[in-house]
């Protein structure tokens, strides 16, 4: 990754990072693979907005407001299905003096595995702080301790640790510091520990659960003691009976998680966020309300009948509503009955939508509220009437219409690879007739009605976001490299651009398209029922495909299909159609890079040689026992030629020859092959015509190969070729010159050469997979491959099933990137530097910028000087006007290394009766150390700029508190918010005891007391009307930190 030396820019840029000099590579940008049940519906919402979910092998963070993907933090393993199963954010720890440098204020995400492992991630960093691994630490086996099942974090002194599950039943803390260490565990066997949460009322509590019902409630103590309580939660009689007859089914190996050995079976808890010592418990077939006082259930509510079992439970921080996902991607949403803890049906929603989706549907693995939004919704409803006085906390017991003009905001991940944004709206005005009260409909997505004895209120669901992100396992990628001849889709003989899109064959039968610059997937094609086994590109505009299946009847046979696909129209159309099964299956595509012919493989059959036209057509079929054929590549550009679609003169001049001569050598397109004796051939395709090229052979002793060729790289005129044994060989076809050596490893499965530009040194570079699915990268010019590979091995852990160079690079100083589809199921673009002269010092490379369709409005992932720098901006007090910018106000992507320079930025300012806080420069110094973010727009976002224009009048408090709210410091943010308030409750409790004081004095008319206390009233009542004035004044007019300036 990046060096932390680089000069901070957006959060954009800073999503990945340039590792340069020989041999050396980091990963620009990575798609993770489809969540599954393998991940146990893990998924955390950060204080300040940030998704993590895993997905496969990885953690995903991503941005739920604007719906794009932040950055993969993957955790490698020598074992495969090594599974996320547990993700938490940490609070924001309490901000110290000390805390001046990125390292010492990390954003830590905490995540564990399915082999027990636990990294402690600082995901503005990119990087691993502590890894907690709990066989090591209890001196056993690895593996022993089995997978985690959940994480939670709990304040312990003037920290926070970490408490965990691990196999079915282990409950530990964690110290998380500088030496990370198991504090104390607890074995709650036999039961299954299924989920762990943290109190909001007191965050030193957290209570776990089990699967037959066992609860255990835990605080951590300042002596290193845990004061725990154990109570039992009574579940239904259909849960016992289920939980017994998948205990005698489990095939999970020993010892499990809950989420391993019954992934369909889970029991969850959610403490209430306005109740204290209220917990919401589900069972698969139960809704409970738990009472830890008391150790009782309040209600037990079943299941309805026709829904799904109950998978999660969530709480609403702002009114009396709980959300239940079910297993059938149904969300019900229940409210309190008044005077009673008792919740009653309101409305039923699909958190999958019926049209666009396959059929059957995916499921719905998980999903969670945006706690986040409760605390600008009270700043917002504050600053509307500062005149009365009113609670943080909702009333719920006399507030009728709580719920009237409330919206929540919710988040789901499917198993298709989507991410789901979701907005509840609770509104009364667009209440249905009586007549439709009474009757929740379950097909009637926009509408519901309410539960009895509550005010009628409807409850809408839109869709407001979606993330599409892989959706299935990659089964293989292609990349375009279109030649000189590839023509544009409009027509015409201009050549077509080398285009930064890569294609990624999927296991449910679609084709991704992936845009390498915005790190996103641009288009998503359902063309195969079944797993895509071939992918190759046409041109740069349109696509082949194949699979197969094997017919099961008396003849046998299989049923191949190749389909194009057209990026433009997205329309599917099939070729070569036979009615009746065939004998042999495709084995393999391999497109020309022009696009213009196609070579089908079959195994044990010809091959055939196919020109793509409209209406594509084969030319001939070659009844040889090929083992691999691969076309020319495009040639190295000359000086004046350019991989971008110039209109030159010399491009004019080049497609009015080709328009006028058919058969000129430009349009010959050769491919080599290999037999399976060992021979060596190159065939030229020249219209319709296919002819022996007739290169010069190498030695007799070269030709006659000990092992069968496997994979092999042909680009004019060199052919290189790799065989079972681990041997490279190569071969200039002019020539006749040759040379190999040994890799001494395994078998070679593909070669791939690197794209050249003009003034490259070495144009023999290329990328070899192996059969173990480790990769590396030899210089065939240097005269020593073997000692000067650039990368052997690659990172460890990291398996490759296919790989491909991108051919976008224009200039030699800009790095080479590899496209690389994983093991687990994962898209990555592998940036590899090499310096020019091959040395191992250090050579900054200049990265293109990544394009977003909108910026991150992030401001927790600034460096921490430029967020500090924000906060007091927002503190202070900064006129809407500066979060206003336009696409003339865009910086280059230099902005951040070269200060640019502005005007006068103090107008910006807003006027306010508070005193100075140090030199009238300091404000203008804090707006330009973030003009490069406000020209980005990647400070505040459109709804968190009208909000704070909204309240930036309303006084210091309201804006203390939406600096903290930015920043995800929630208890900061409500201290501001209640400050006012306890100030008038102060006032208001003094002033009515000195008024208490002197009525009692009254009422004693002695002539000596009464002169005395008169003169004591009169004392007090001077220093309380000036004591009253003097807090008024701060109260009214901002004084201090509240009301409006």
């Amino acid at each position: 990754m990046a060096s932390s030396a680089a000069p901070p820019a957006s959060p954009s840029s800073r999503s990945h990072g340039n590792a340069a000099g020989a041999g050396s590579s980091a990963t620009a940008m990575m798609l993770p693979g489809p969540p599954g049940r393998g991940n146990g519906g893990c998924i955390d919402l950060s204080p300040a907005g940030l998704l993590a979910h895993g997905a496969g092998s990885s953690v995903v963070v991503s941005d739920p407001r604007s719906m794009q993907l932040l950055c993969v933090l993957p955790m490698p393993s020598s074992s495969l299905a090594s599974f996320v199963t547990a993700v938490r954010w940490a609070p924001p720890d309490t901000p110290s003096l000390d805390d001046d440098d990125d390292d010492r204020r990390p954003l830590r995400l905490a995540a564990g595995d399915r082999h027990g492992r636990i990294a402690v991630w600082d995901a503005r960093a990119r990087a691993v702080l502590h890894w907690l691994n709990l066989d090591e630490a209890r001196g056993v086996a690895p593996g022993s301790g089995g997978g985690v099942q959940d994480l939670c974090w709990v304040h312990h002194g003037s920290g926070w640790h970490l408490a965990s599950i691990h196999g079915p039943s282990l409950l530990c803390i964690w110290e998380t510091s500088n030496s990370p260490r198991v504090l104390w565990m607890f074995d709650a066997a036999p039961e299954y520990l299924s989920c762990l949460r943290r109190d909001p009322f007191d965050a030193r509590h957290l209570c776990a659960i089990g699967l037959r019902g066992f609860l255990l409630s835990a605080i951590p103590r300042q002596d290193s003691d845990i004061s725990l309580q154990e109570h039992r939660v009574n579940c239904g009689a259909g849960d016992v009976a289920d939980l017994q007859r998948l205990e005698k089914e489990i095939s999970a190996p020993v010892p499990a998680p809950a989420l391993a050995a019954f992934p369909l079976f889970s029991s969850r808890i959610c403490f209430s966020p306005l109740w204290r010592q209220i917990l919401f418990v589900t069972f698969p077939r139960e809704l409970i309300v738990f009472d830890l006082s008391y150790s009782t259930a309040l209600s037990v509510t079943p299941l309805p009948r026709g829904f799904g079992k109950f998978s999660d439970v969530m709480a609403d921080p702002d009114i009396d509503m709980l959300y239940c996902t079910h297993l059938d991607g149904k969300l019900s949403i229940w409210r309190r009955k008044e005077g009673e803890q008792v919740h009653l049906l309101c409305a039923v929603e699909e958190l999958m939508p019926s049209i666009g989706t396959v059929v059957p549907s995916p499921a719905v693995l998980a999903a969670t509220i945006w706690q986040s939004e409760s605390i600008f919704r009270s700043i917002e409803k504050q600053c509307q009437d500062l005149a009365q006085p009113h609670s943080f906390m909702i009333d719920t017991n006399s507030d009728q219409n709580a719920c009237q003009g409330t919206m929540t905001y919710l988040t789901s991940i499917s198993e298709d690879g989507k991410i789901w944004s979701w907005l509840l709206k609770f509104d009364k005005s667009a209440l249905p007739s009586k007549a439709n009260l009474g009757r929740p409909s379950h097909n009637n997505a926009a509408t519901a009605n309410t539960c009895s004895n509550r005010p009628d209120f409807i409850i809408k669901i839109n869709l407001v976001g979606q993330l599409h992100l892989l959706s299935s396992t990659v089964t293989t990628l292609a990349v375009p490299s279109p030649s000189l001849l590839a023509t544009v889709a409009r027509g015409g003989n201009n050549p077509a651009p080398a285009v930064p899109l890569v294609a990624l064959g999927t296991q449910n039968g679609t084709i991704e398209v992936v845009d390498v610059v915005a790190n996103a997937v641009s288009a998503s094609f359902s063309v195969h029922s079944s797993t895509v086994r071939g992918l190759r590109w046409l041109g740069n505009s349109r696509l082949v495909s194949f699979t197969y299946n094997q017919v099961n009847d008396k003849t046998g046979g299989y049923n191949n299909k190749l389909v194009i696909t057209c990026l433009r129209s997205g329309l599917n159309r099939s070729f070569r159609v036979l009615q009746k099964p065939e004998r042999a299956p495709i084995r393999a595509l391999r497109a020309s890079s022009s696009g213009r012919y196609l070579l089908i493989l079959f195994r044990d059959a010809p091959v055939e040689v196919w020109a793509m036209t409209k209406n594509p057509m084969m030319l001939r079929s070659l009844a040889l026992p090929f083992t691999v054929l691969e076309w020319t590549l495009p040639a190295a550009p000359r000086p004046g030629q350019n991989a971008s679609s110039k209109q030159s003169s010399t491009s004019k001049e080049r497609s009015a020859e080709a328009s006028g001569a058919e058969s000129s050598d430009e349009t010959c397109e050769s491919f080599a092959f290999a037999l399976v004796n060992g021979a060596l051939g190159v065939f030229e395709v020249h219209g319709r015509r296919i002819r022996d090229f007739r290169p010069k052979w190498p030695s007799s002793s070269f030709a006659s190969s000990d092992g069968l060729v496997t994979a092999m790289a042909y680009r004019l005129p060199h052919v290189v070729m790799g065989d079972r044994s681990g041997n490279i060989r190569w071969w200039d076809v002019t020539s006749g010159l040759s040379s190999s050596f040994s890799t001494h490893r395994e078998g070679i499965r593909r070669i791939k050469f690197s794209p050249v530009v003009h003034g490259d040194r070495s144009r023999g570079r290329i990328a070899v997979l192996f059969y173990d699915n480790t990769f590396s990268i030899f210089d065939l010019d240097s005269p020593d491959p073997l000692a000067n590979a650039l990368l052997q091995p690659q990172s460890p852990g990291t398996l490759v099933l296919e790989l491909d160079w991108l051919s976008t690079r224009t200039r030699k100083d800009e790095p080479l990137m590899l496209c690389i589809a994983g093991a687990d199921s994962s898209f990555r673009l592998i940036e590899v530097n090499i310096d020019a002269k091959g040395s191992s010092i250090s050579k900054p490379v200049a990265t293109k910028e990544r394009f977003r369709p909108m910026p991150f409005c992030l401001p927790v992932l600034f460096p921490t000087a430029h967020a500090l720098a924000l906060r007091m901006i927002l503190q202070l007090g900064v006129k809407p006007s500066w979060f206003e910018c336009n696409s003339s106000d865009k910086l280059t992507g230099d902005s951040f290394k070269v200060a640019p320079t502005f005007g006068d930025l103090r107008s910006y300012m807003i006027e306010t009766t508070l005193p100075p806080i140090g030199d009238a420069v300091v404000a203008e110094l804090l707006l330009k150390v973030l003009e490069p973010y406000r020209k980005e727009g990647c400070i505040l976002d459109d709804g968190r700029a009208s909000l704070y224009s909204a309240i930036v009048n309303k006084g210091a408090c309201a804006r203390f508190a939406f600096a903290a709210a930015i920043f995800g410091d929630f208890q900061e943010a409500l201290f501001w918010l209640q400050l006012p308030q306890a100030l008038r409750h102060f006032l208001g409790k003094s002033t009515s005891r000195s008024r208490e004081k002197i009525s009692q004095s009254s009422l004693h008319p002695d002539s000596e007391q009464s002169s005395r206390f008169n003169r004591i009233a009169s004392r007090e009542r001077s220093a309380s009307e000036k004591f009253t004035k003097n807090a008024a004044v701060i109260v009214e007019s901002d004084a201090m930190y509240f009301n409006t300036v």
